[in-house]
């Protein structure tokens, strides 16, 4: 994949552990979270006088078919554009505005799309269920400064809505789900946190670690996708990265987070843990994701645990082989039984995306992925013995010059 190649030379050059505040600022992919440089995500790079400015986007049109009682059928499309400005702050600091938007609010009509046994969030003043959520028109509006001392690099970023140090790259940014248009159906137990309000993030990196430690709102976005939420700093979080090399990035984090869901009472506690691998290959770049993440209610006492491991292989220029494997626990999928247990749901998810040539600066793409459950027998009286969804899509993506 071109794009991602030259990405990855790039990036691959100005890596996390040389330790310039400015590279350390553009390498990150949401908030303060890292892909690792050698797989980070295509994007132009221009300069615009004393400033470097960076952009990239993504959309899929995806038409959605699912089987079983509980199953849904939908053509809708999401998307995302993000625009980042660096310039140097003397001799030793650089400063980063960076904003992304989505058009999901539009697009995804009703609120929702259908996702078999996802959970999370409301539409309408009722919960999720078998349902993804859009995302919001602002995902993100963040300003972070970095100043280098000795060989340390210490940076801040304050955001009215941004991603704090809690959990892996999410998924709309992650390299490995790039081809995959779809939600994880672990987003509540990873991720959900990248769309947060408030957020104050401070770390330090040197050599090869990373430590950064956030406070945001905790409370996840009002049905109002247009809006950007404010709230008091009502929860935190901690995270611990180490990049052994390009090719890797590994974190450790936990946190705390208030009333995340509106309609249920107590605050969650996650923990989560990954680990990233990028290699580059003849065609590209193929890219791997191994994630844990728990939740502990606070109220209900119950532990939610999550597994998850993704990747994209480009088997030539203009062929892609995707793949997801997810075990979550869930406890909202039959309201009617007492939430004291969950159940483990299985995702397994197999997928090809076709380039074709139809803009010279749009990446274009035809794909289709397939997804089969496995469920405990109770919850087959409600979804069937097999439930299975598949997705035909068009992929859109900005396409670096060069």
């Amino acid at each position: 994949m071109r794009s991602v190649k030259l990405c990855t030379l790039v990036c691959a050059s100005v890596s996390l552990f040389a330790q310039d505040p400015a590279m350390v600022l553009m390498n990150q992919a949401s908030g303060t979270s890292v892909n690792p440089s050698a797989g980070a995500l295509p994007m132009v790079m221009t300069p615009a006088g004393s400033w470097s400015l960076s952009y990239m986007g993504q959309a899929f049109l995806d038409d959605t078919q699912q089987s079983g009682p509980r199953g849904g059928d939908k053509l809708y499309s999401s998307s995302w554009f993000m625009t980042s400005a660096e310039h140097s702050a003397g001799a030793q600091g650089a400063f980063q505005a960076d904003v992304m938007l989505s058009l999901d609010p539009a697009t995804i009509t009703n609120r929702s799309y259908p996702l078999l046994f996802q959970t999370g969030e409301t539409a309408y003043g009722r919960p999720l269920v078998d349902a993804q959520h859009p995302h919001n028109f602002v995902m993100a509006l963040g300003f972070h400064y970095a100043r280098k001392f000795g060989s340390a690099v210490w940076d801040v970023y304050f955001a009215p809505v941004g991603d704090p140090a809690l959990g892996p790259v999410a998924f709309p940014h992650r390299a490995s789900a790039i081809e995959i248009p779809q939600a994880t159906i672990s987003h509540h137990l990873q991720d959900s946190t990248h769309i947060a309000d408030e957020v104050i993030t401070s770390g330090i990196s040197t050599g090869k670690v990373r430590l950064e430690a956030s406070g945001f709102y905790g409370t996840e976005p009002w049905e109002n996708r247009w809006t950007i939420q404010t709230g008091p700093i009502n929860s935190w979080s901690a995270r611990f990265w180490y990049f052994p090399s390009h090719r890797w990035a590994a974190q450790v984090s936990t946190g705390r987070i208030a009333r995340p869901e509106v309609l249920e009472p107590g605050d969650q506690i996650r923990t989560t843990a990954s680990l990233e691998y990028t290699r580059p290959v003849a065609h590209g770049t193929w890219a791997s994701s191994l994630i844990w993440g728990r939740t502990h209610n606070t109220f209900s006492q119950l532990n939610l645990n999550s597994y998850l491991l993704e990747s994209v292989l480009p088997v030539s220029r203009k062929n892609f082989l995707t793949g997801r494997i997810e075990l979550a626990d869930k406890d909202e999928l039959i309201p009617q039984i007492d939430n004291s247990s969950a159940f483990r749901i299985g995702a397994y998810t197999i997928g090809y995306t076709r380039d074709i040539a139809v803009w010279r600066s749009i990446e274009t793409g035809i794909g289709a992925n397939f997804t089969a459950y496995s469920l405990p027998a109770p919850a087959k009286l409600y979804y069937g013995d097999h439930p299975a969804g598949g997705n035909i899509f068009l992929r859109f993506r900005i396409r670096p010059t060069g």
